[in-house]
């Protein structure tokens, strides 16, 4: 059974906090403001407390990049780079829960963590955004194997469907998958038309449906939303590096886990926390705390 605090923030906190927000009429209003005035994205002032953190640029995109402060001595066989890219459905930039998990990983891995500000719905198309990842992953790839260390790709909802694309696309170059591809209630179909989802739905208090569609459908833009650069549930799955994927059962976003787990052929290490809500991993409840353990076994190669 949930904790007590894992049932109050899915009971009461996330509808309160979700209000009417992730409706289609929402959706659209959003990604129109985001067009006309970029959000300006600002690390938290606390960052310095887990990582030291600096800032640079990946074509044209902002990429923040985070180190340990004093990681201890013998924690990992050699170096570790996380590629992490963050969810809010292709629509909003990373909020505090993100960056609380990469400071975690970065002091706790301990690993180099690079999160790159990636273009939203109305600013970027599909394949530039996954080409622009690509690129990024096979020249940190380049970096870590050549420091004789190891790279995980890793990301959350729209950021976990982003990184399969982006895996994807580096397998269709021919070049180099990462170590390890590790995926939080990851978006990877964002037609949203599983039959499974509406009974979902009634149990998930954080997102809708039809908001999600609509965000699917802004960030496709001409493309179709069942395109493979933006579904990549769609697109070819075999060759990819070995996952870890986690997810709640109180995610709309569950069918996607659960189509990716069942598809033949993948080395995938899978967990589903039942009654937990979408990225669970990253929300302040016991249940997390596990979840990141898993993450952080991942990135060392523990499992």
């Amino acid at each position: 059974m949930p904790s007590l605090r894992a049932r109050l923030l899915d009971t009461v906190a996330l509808p309160i906090l979700r209000g009417r927000s992730w409706t289609a009429q929402d959706v659209r209003a959003r990604v129109a403001a985001q067009a006309a005035r970029p959000a300006v994205v600002r690390a938290p002032g606390w960052l310095g407390r887990f990582a030291r953190h600096t800032v640079a640029e990946h074509a044209g995109w902002p990429v923040h990049e985070l180190t340990p402060l004093a990681g201890p001595a013998g924690a990992v066989s050699g170096p570790v780079t996380v590629l992490y890219l963050h969810g809010g459905g292709y629509i909003a930039e990373p909020v505090a829960w993100h960056w609380l998990l990469v400071a975690r990983l970065a002091r706790d891995v301990p690993a180099r963590v690079v999160m790159p500000l990636y273009p939203l719905a109305g600013w970027g198309l599909p394949a530039d955004v996954v080409s622009g990842v690509a690129d990024l992953l096979d020249e940190l790839l380049g970096k870590a194997r050549a420091a004789g260390g190891r790279l995980v790709l890793m990301g959350d909802s729209a950021g976990g469907g982003l990184a399969l694309a982006s895996a994807q696309a580096a397998r269709a170059r021919g070049r180099p998958q990462p170590d390890r591809i590790s995926l939080i209630s990851p978006w990877l179909d964002v037609t949203m038309t599983h039959p499974d989802q509406p009974a979902i739905a009634r149990h998930d208090h954080m997102l809708r449906i039809d908001g999600l569609a609509e965000a699917g459908r802004c960030y496709a833009g001409p493309l179709d939303p069942a395109d493979p650069l933006v579904s990549p549930l769609n697109g070819p799955l075999a060759g990819l590096a070995p996952l870890t994927v986690l997810c709640g059962t109180h995610d709309v976003l569950l069918p996607d886990s659960r189509r990716l787990a069942a598809e033949a052929g993948l080395v995938i290490d899978y967990h589903e926390a039942p009654g937990l809500p979408h990225c669970y991993p990253l929300a302040p409840i016991p249940e997390a705390a596990a979840a990141r353990a898993r993450l952080i076994a991942a990135c060392r190669a523990d499992r």
